[in-house]
């Protein structure tokens, strides 16, 4: 296969070889054709599911798990992790289990799914904080009972979100980096010296820094500051242009810096389902007209994103004045640097994971043409208006 295309690092044009499903040949050439964009497929490490269908729903099936994996092809996502979030012990053992068999029934599926994302059950009983999780599955930490989802899931777990708080979160967090799974703080109303010991226990990451807190906080200390105050801590930040404004993207990017910052789109099991009010796991959740989803009869308390990660790379360009290359790493190389995964990279010799588009710096809209995973085209936008 042969691609050409604008390299999204220097707008210059450039021909790719793909063979089998390996990056062969990557050429300079030249060329005044109208070239779209290309880059290496996104990486997003927080993904609940998509339309209407949750990875932590207790009745997921293997067909679920792969129609939900392959709709986001259409969205330039080559990889991600797909996230379980708080329920019960058995509810989170069935999700996982069904995860890993989808991985062993399809290749394809096993090479997107670079591991899965545990969001709870150990995180704040405080409303703000615990966000959409159930409360009646909130619980102290189990190492036992992460080593039980972790073996239902073929070794898949490569990162837990917490609150620092927890009871045991201190020696739960070492045995758990031991074993070679990522800690992330999230969901949390911790003191700072719980966030301190948390750190120094080996927590090196800060989920949707900004989301999942109180309403209203105390202007300092609290532990929005203490996270984005600590170097150690990188922080992933829903960067859809609701769930945080620009300014505090803004502020999260320039203390973090371009290494230490990473963009998701923590999207709902309700991304890209028509607006209107739906019931989950005991909840109500509202899709709103103007694109946020809520949790119904209120407009404060969000749960989670309906759009995805390519539009979470437009908006932070367009929020932060970052440049495309800056933008598509958030999405890329540092998600997979903290977690320990290998993703996707515009090199030769690397594996043919490519996303297709076209980006307008004046409308900071970003189009996906076309998608290729493991060396063949999944998804193409003219073929899917047929």
């Amino acid at each position: 296969m042969q691609i050409i295309a604008r390299d999204y690092r220097t707008a210059a044009p450039i021909e790719i070889t793909i063979n089998g499903e390996i990056i062969e040949k990557i050429t300079a050439i030249d060329s005044t054709q109208a070239l779209p964009f290309v880059a290496p497929g996104l990486f997003d490490l927080q993904i609940n599911g998509y339309g209407g269908i949750w990875f932590s729903d207790e009745n997921l099936t293997v067909e679920q798990v792969l129609k939900t994996l392959e709709q986001h092809f259409q969205h330039g996502i080559t990889h991600l992790f797909p996230t379980l979030i708080t329920n019960s012990q058995e509810a989170l053992e069935h999700g996982f289990s069904v995860v890993r068999k989808a991985c062993e029934q399809e290749q394809w599926a096993d090479k997107m799914v670079l591991g899965c994302h545990l969001e709870g059950p150990y995180i704040s009983s405080e409303d703000g904080p615990r966000g959409a999780h159930p409360i009646d599955h909130v619980r102290k930490c189990s190492w036992e009972e992460v080593d039980a989802l972790q073996r239902a899931s073929g070794d898949r777990i490569r990162l837990v979100t917490l609150a620092p708080e927890s009871e045991g979160a201190a020696e739960f967090i070492r045995q758990t980096v031991n074993s070679n799974i990522t800690i992330s703080i999230g969901h949390t109303a911790a003191t700072a010296d719980q966030i301190a010991a948390a750190v120094e226990a080996g927590a090196t990451l800060s989920t949707h820094l900004g989301n999942g807190a109180h309403g209203t906080l105390r202007r300092h200390p609290n532990y929005i500051w203490d996270q984005l105050g600590e170097k150690r801590l990188s922080a992933s930040i829903i960067s859809d242009g609701h769930h945080l404004p620009a300014s505090v993207v803004r502020s999260i990017f320039y203390a973090k810096g371009l290494e230490k910052t990473i963009l998701t789109c923590d999207a709902s099991g309700l991304a890209g389902c028509p607006p209107g009010e739906y019931d989950y796991h005991g909840g109500r959740f509202e899709v709103l007209a103007e694109g946020p989803i809520v949790i119904a009869g209120q407009r404060q308390l969000l749960a989670g994103s309906g759009v995805q990660t390519d539009v979470c790379v437009a908006k932070m360009i367009e929020m932060t004045g970052c440049t495309l290359e800056q933008a598509w790493t958030m999405a890329t190389t540092n998600p997979a640097r903290v977690n320990g995964v290998k993703c996707a990279s515009l090199t030769v010799g690397a594996q043919a994971d490519l996303t297709l588009f076209d980006h307008s710096p004046e409308t900071h809209e970003l189009k996906i043409n076309s998608t290729i995973a493991q060396g063949k085209r999944v998804f193409d936008s003219e073929s899917a208006k047929n």
